[in-house]
């Protein structure tokens, strides 16, 4: 809402009676009722290309201390709190992300309820985009907040757990550039090399860099996306189940490899790392697709939750490809859950056998889920010897 003394275009939004969240553009002066405080030049994305957003796993749990703390702050029992944001358009989509997940984590509001106090007034945010360097097909609005919410529903975030450190040590490309999607389950990670390395200021790291973190952590299952840059028997001698599901960078996967994916997980015993060359693109898409297919979330809210916890995942293609995949991959985790409490019968798997036959051939949009695809422009028929999307994204993170 406008409120009085504020300037023509200042938007104040009430969160709780003492949280409060505001675009302005100029600089608050300081009062004795209220603290004003900003992240914007605190919490920062690292984009890859022209994405910005949505920030990361720990800077929303960093945000969400902040502000417990401030609210229990005794020197700040009588304040109000406001947290305001600046004219840049993409910080205050994602001050108004951090917001937003507050009041789904620790406010208990549901997604819907959380964005439309964050548009009151008929007040707009831009939407984020993927990492690719050309069109966006998915942008992400209040898909953000569901997906956190649903995250919280599964079992995937709990900040009462979540190990701030361990997460910020990880993801950087000198300790691994790993994060995990699915705390116990699935890991992203970057393509490991020949020989651990420090090539052109970028560190290029051996599968024994990650023999050890997996076994404490009971990763059982690698499975690699990429063309082979290491030997594979350097895991599977170690004891780990090792697959490769090679399909080219940039590009989407076919149904074969979609099923093979899913039909190694389902069966994997521990938990399960999967890399391609950055451990974006083709990483994300496939973990992606378990997600959908076992926790029946929207591709829109899978793409927003792989990308909090590792950005940068999902790219150019992938994007569409994931929704035109969302309703045979929700029918077949029906079926699969259903096949587990032991209620099919028979004649019940041949009409659903049938039934997802005619849904993978669906036209979303005009585009059809095939295997066979048009040439993609993101893809390199080289990946050893070229330089591919998966090179410039790990050269840009670094």
């Amino acid at each position: 809402r406008l409120r009085e003394g504020a300037g023509q275009d200042d938007v104040y939004l009430d969160i709780t009676d003492r949280l409060r969240f505001a675009i302005l553009y100029s600089r608050p002066k300081s009062g004795s009722n209220v603290h004003y405080f900003s992240i914007d030049n605190e919490l920062e994305y690292e984009n890859f290309s022209e994405d910005f957003g949505p920030l990361n796993l720990a800077m929303v749990y960093r945000y969400c201390c902040k502000i417990n703390k401030k609210l229990k702050s005794i020197t700040m029992l009588r304040k109000k709190i406001l947290h305001f944001t600046g004219s840049d358009q993409r910080k205050q989509a994602n001050a108004a992300f951090l917001v937003g997940c507050y009041m789904v984590i620790y406010l208990g509001r549901t997604p819907e309820a959380a964005y439309r106090i964050l548009i009151f007034g008929d007040k707009s945010y831009i939407p984020f985009r993927d990492a690719a360097y050309g069109k966006c097909d998915v942008p992400l609005p209040v898909s953000c907040f569901h997906a956190v919410k649903k995250a919280m529903q599964y079992g995937f975030l709990n900040f009462n757990s979540f190990n701030l450190d361990e997460y910020e040590h990880y993801e950087k490309a000198e300790n691994g550039d790993l994060n995990w999607i699915i705390p116990d389950r699935f890991i992203a990670f970057c393509g490991p090399h020949s020989r651990a390395r420090l090539e052109s200021g970028y560190h290029q790291h051996s599968p024994e860099t990650y023999i050890q973190y997996f076994k404490n952590h009971n990763v059982t299952t690698i499975i690699r996306l990429n063309k082979r840059i290491y030997d594979a028997k350097r895991f599977t001698d170690a004891g780990f189940d090792h697959h490769d599901l090679f399909f080219a960078d940039g590009s989407t996967p076919t149904h074969a490899i979609v099923k093979r994916l899913l039909d190694i997980c389902e069966n994997a015993e521990g938990a399960i790392a999967v890399h391609c060359k950055a451990g974006l693109g083709r990483t994300g898409t496939l973990i992606a697709c378990y997600i959908m297919k076992h926790y029946r979330m929207t591709a829109a809210e899978t793409i927003a939750w792989v990308r909090i916890c590792r950005p940068g995942l999902v790219i150019g293609p992938q994007q569409q490809f994931l929704v035109m995949k969302q309703t045979s991959l929700w029918l077949e985790g029906d079926y699969f859950h259903q096949k587990l409490k032991g209620q099919e019968n028979g004649q019940h798997r041949a009409a659903f056998s049938k039934l997802l036959s005619g849904v993978d051939d669906i036209s979303i949009n005009g585009v059809e889920n095939q295997d066979q695809q048009e040439p993609n422009p993101y893809s390199d028929d080289d990946e050893i010897n070229g330089v591919t999307q998966g090179d410039r994204s790990r050269a840009l993170k670094r």
